[in-house]
């Protein structure tokens, strides 16, 4: 009945910028634009969306109620940092590990809490949800 998540969508004072920076840092494609939204998707099919903002900008901290942050998956987290630094983009703290799993936070323009991660995915979605590590990194 359920098979997952479709989308994310974040609310930006200027979506068409944000997402322009997703596709620039992360190398997304631009799915659909109109006027009202603009869907990118990443090279495994997960799609995210940018609507016009209505309203001044909550702050954002880590531990804030509501969506804590966007996790984008790479294969070698030092080659993602090191690209994402050249193109500018500032780490809260060096690259870590946690739980068997890398781990490094940024912001993103609009600042939303983003961060990479660098696991090794089990085989399957019923092996993952039962990985004690996956569970412990979320």
């Amino acid at each position: 009945m359920f098979r997952g998540i479709d989308h994310t969508a974040i609310a930006s004072s200027d979506p068409e910028a944000l997402a322009s920076w997703y596709v620039l840092h992360f190398g997304f494609s631009i799915l659909e634009r109109s006027a009202a939204r603009i869907f990118i998707a990443a090279a495994d099919g997960s799609m995210l969306e940018f609507v016009p903002a209505v309203g001044a900008r909550v702050q954002q901290h880590h531990k804030a109620p509501g969506l804590r942050h966007l996790a984008i998956a790479v294969e070698d987290l030092d080659a993602a940092c090191r690209r994402l630094e050249e193109q500018g983009v500032q780490f809260f703290e060096p690259a870590r590990v946690q739980d068997g799993v890398r781990l490094a936070f940024f912001d993103d323009p609009d600042g939303n809490i983003l961060h990479l991660i660098e696991r090794k995915r089990p085989s399957s979605p019923e092996t993952r949800l039962r990985s004690d590590a996956y569970n412990k990194s979320c």
